[in-house]
């Protein structure tokens, strides 16, 4: 499928550090390394954090693409050094180190179950899991990240936001979601579990602080919500083009994820039609919508795999990290004999920053949508036609008045 908005992150979890490459950022997107560095940091923070979050301080440097805070129009790269990088230079070494003894080069042959780890050494025949664990970290959405700062800032240009909270980690949910969307981030992020509800919230820190004494760890769901969407990203035309497979695909694609609902979700199996879908009202002033407005926003801003200019709401199901103090049961894969699995360094609970990527990877999938329907060079080039699709869709409305 062709895309318009695209990267591709490299890199891995204890090597020199993340590098991203980004294509498709129009000409002229003022952009500066502050952009990146407030979603860096935010991604970082959380309660149930693990002790990498102590030793990286991520930022992001800006290497190519953008002269004198503007963008070129070129490809953007932004590397994320990893600092932790120091305490692994032979083990990560790309040069051979043939006099260095497995615990050295922190060899691992004990495969930890709900990773990568085995499936990895099957696919790729490798022996150790180290060559399999350092890029199937969830340190790589550091670059994500980034990559979504800058799709971040593109949105913004069109009075896009986007926003995310918590409701639910391990058996502690939020039964009142709130309905209020503004300054959601700034309401979510005064809470280290990123959770708008206080009582909850507290909940949810024993929770925490519960799994990590018993050697255990904990997930949750996370909602992300984008508002100031115009009606008409994605396509019904073809699988590949609805914005919501597309959505579903990103969130998928995120370490831990196994879920994603959008608007009433799982929910709406449960319902007749008639209390599920989203009935049309004339609201001549909803420029973004083309004069029409919905009674309620059930579809979650989508319908027919586009856009209806209502806010999108799409949760996420994180499961528990795999990397337990607690080690599971596995198998040595140079002996065969049954014995404890490896333990990395882990969170106990990440679900807090994963719904900072989460808002990265829905940047993303939007800006590529909007670089689609409206394309240009350069950042004058896109405002222009969404200008010109904004006049056109409300041109015609109620002309038969």
């Amino acid at each position: 499928m062709l895309r318009h908005f695209t990267f591709h992150t490299a890199g891995e979890s204890h090597g020199r550090g993340m590098l991203v490459v980004i294509e498709g950022v129009p000409a002229g997107l003022p952009i500066t390394p502050l952009h990146i560095a407030a979603d860096l940091s935010r991604r970082q923070l959380g309660f149930g954090r693990g002790g990498r979050m102590t030793i990286e301080k991520d930022a992001g440097e800006l290497l190519s693409g953008v002269r004198l805070g503007e963008a070129l129009g070129s490809p953007l790269t932004v590397w994320v050094p990893n600092r932790d990088h120091r305490n692994w230079r032979v083990a990560m070494s790309v040069e051979a180190q043939p006099d260095a003894d497995d615990e050295t080069l922190r060899r691992v042959h004990l495969p930890r179950p709900g990773h990568a780890d085995l499936v990895g050494l099957l696919k790729y025949d490798r022996v150790d899991a180290r060559d399999i664990l350092e890029r199937s970290s969830a340190r790589e959405t550091s670059a994500r990240v980034a990559a979504g700062a800058v799709a971040r800032r593109l949105l913004a240009e069109f009075g896009i936001a986007i926003g995310s909270h918590v409701t639910r980690i391990g058996d502690v949910e939020v039964t009142d979601v709130p309905t209020e969307l503004s300054d959601l981030n700034q309401r979510a992020d005064a809470s280290d579990v990123r959770c708008l509800d206080p009582t909850v919230a507290g909940r949810m820190r024993n929770a925490i602080r519960s799994a990590e004494l018993a050697g255990d760890t904990l997930g949750g769901i996370f909602e992300v919500v984008a508002t100031g969407v115009p009606v008409g990203l994605g396509s019904h035309v073809s699988w590949e083009r609805r914005l919501d497979a597309r959505i579903g695909a990103a969130m998928l694609g995120i370490q831990a994820m196994k879920g994603v609902e959008i608007g009433l979700g799982f929910r709406s199996a449960a319902l007749r039609g008639s209390d599920v879908h989203d009935e049309i009202d004339r609201e001549a002033e909803r420029r973004l919508s083309g004069g029409y407005g919905r009674r309620r926003n059930n579809a979650g801003g989508l319908e027919g795999g586009t856009t209806t200019g209502e806010p999108l709401v799409v949760r996420v199901a994180m499961k528990p990290l795999s990397s337990l103090t607690r080690s599971l049961e596995s198998v040595n894969v140079r002996t065969g004999r049954p014995a404890r699995a490896e333990r990395e360094r882990s969170d106990v609970c990440a679900v807090p920053a994963a719904g900072v990527v989460g808002e990265a990877m829905l940047a993303l999938v939007l800006a590529d949508a909007m670089r689609e329907k409206f394309g240009g060079d350069s950042l004058g080039d896109m405002r222009a036609s969404w200008e010109a699709y904004l006049t056109r869709i409300n041109s015609n409305a109620f002309e038969h008045e």
